[in-house]
């Protein structure tokens, strides 16, 4: 029963916009009422009637460590003990800054902002003021955040409200600019490069390295190197966007697992331990464009928050420990090789895509490369198969556009007790 979920979603609905402050969490395209949380701990998530879920949405991603990890709680209580909010420079913003720039070679410098869609916008903004060129190229069913230049056959949750995952009230000028082509198309994107007379005008190409934003997609083996290539030779900057790949697959990155350095690169998620925190980072030749050394503005003025800092902190400490991306490493093949294997002994026309501790079942699809895939994708059994797992206490990311995620605090009885009711389900309706 969610009685008193659906009461205080009722009352939601009158005082916010659609009873939710992010379109998604609805479930409106679910057709059910959402989740109303009240607690989390571990790998577990309670909601207002008492009843608890085993989590695969780990708040999109961001809980590595699962909800309320003690060392990172008392770490937050300790900075809340002595203010929330300064406004000036703390250590703590140098401390956690200098973990990062130790583990991503990439990133020489870099400026914590408080949201993905933040970082993203600094990083476009910066790279063209860095080469003075206006345009930039992106990806179709990468999503960037809700800037209106990047909003373009975006994924997310945006890709369930518009099939061409886009917006209205932005202005065409906007996105004038902004070139996109398909994920993966090694001769779209060199013809681009090579003949296009608009190839000198490209300030950045901006990309997640591993899709989680239309379900997890790797990149075909050569694509970033093709992109790295291309973008050194017109003196365009290459930008990762790992708002949340970053520590995520592994403590260097997407871009560590594919040994590709970008000139800019996007982080979120995982760097705020549960806090709103974002950054973007680079080599210091061009993150030295921003004010105030430069004449690139960007301000905030909760930008490196003390309290989502030292969260941060204490995550990147503990995640740091030797054998803990083994150890997660294990987990997701616990819960990945029985499903495969149940995929196949059914010949079922569906597919499991993994990187890291990300994962995605696509319904209606034995492989997807790119957004142009997911033509064929089968809506209607993903919702079916939320709705299965949802009534036997298992939550996943609440769309088929949307990665799921393990965290180093998922017990292998939940992973075991979510594989039985995720191989049922493909043995009775797949």
């Amino acid at each position: 029963m969610r009685t008193k979920s659906a009461e205080v979603y009722r009352k939601a609905c009158a005082v916010i916009l659609g009873g939710v402050n992010s379109p998604v969490r609805s479930f409106r395209h679910l057709r059910m009422e959402p989740l109303i949380a009240e607690s989390g701990e571990g790998d577990l998530l309670r909601d207002v009637d008492g009843n608890t879920y085993i989590d695969y949405c780990c708040s999109w991603g961001s809980l590595l460590l699962g909800h309320a990890h003690p060392q990172v709680v008392k770490g937050v209580c300790n900075q809340m003990g002595r203010g929330s909010s300064f406004g000036v420079t703390t250590e703590i913003e140098e401390r956690l800054a200098s973990k990062i720039v130790c583990h991503f070679p990439a990133v020489e410098k870099l400026r914590f902002v408080n949201s993905g869609t933040e970082a993203t916008m600094t990083a476009m903004r910066l790279a063209r003021g860095y080469t003075g060129r206006p345009k930039i190229v992106k990806f179709t069913g990468h999503y960037h955040g809700h800037n209106d230049a990047l909003l373009v056959q975006a994924g997310s949750g945006v890709a369930s409200l518009n099939p061409l995952a886009t917006s209205k009230g932005i202005n065409p000028s906007a996105i004038a600019d902004t070139v996109c082509f398909p994920f993966n198309d090694f001769q779209k994107i060199r013809s681009f490069f090579t003949e296009s007379p608009w190839a000198n005008q490209v300030a950045g190409v901006i990309l997640e390295p591993v899709t989680g934003n239309m379900g997890v997609v790797p990149p075909e083996p050569g694509f970033l190197e093709m992109l790295r290539e291309e973008t050194s030779r017109i003196g365009a900057l290459l930008i990762f966007d790992e708002v949340i790949t970053g520590f995520r697959v592994g403590l260097t990155g997407a871009q560590g697992l594919y040994q590709i350095e970008p000139d800019l690169t996007c982080l979120g998620k995982v760097i705020g331990g549960g806090f709103p925190v974002a950054a973007v980072g680079g080599k210091s030749s061009i993150l030295d464009c921003l004010a105030p050394l430069g004449q690139v503005y960007q301000a905030g003025t909760l930008s490196g928050n003390p309290v989502a800092m030292r969260a941060g902190w204490e995550t990147l400490c503990l995640i740091e420990e030797q054998g803990f991306y083994e150890r997660l490493k294990k987990k997701m093949e616990r819960m990945t090789a029985p499903i495969e294997e149940a995929l196949q002994r059914k010949k079922a026309n569906a597919c499991l895509q993994q990187a890291g501790s990300m994962f995605s079942l696509f319904f209606g699809l034995r492989k997807v490369r790119c957004k142009e895939d997911l033509k064929a994708l089968d809506e209607e059994k993903f919702i079916q198969f939320f709705q299965y797992l949802f009534e036997r206490g298992i939550y996943i990311s609440p769309s088929s556009h949307e990665a799921c995620f393990l965290s180093s605090a998922h017990l292998d009885k939940h992973i075991d007790d979510t594989v039985d009711c995720i191989v049922n389900f493909i043995e009775k309706f797949l």
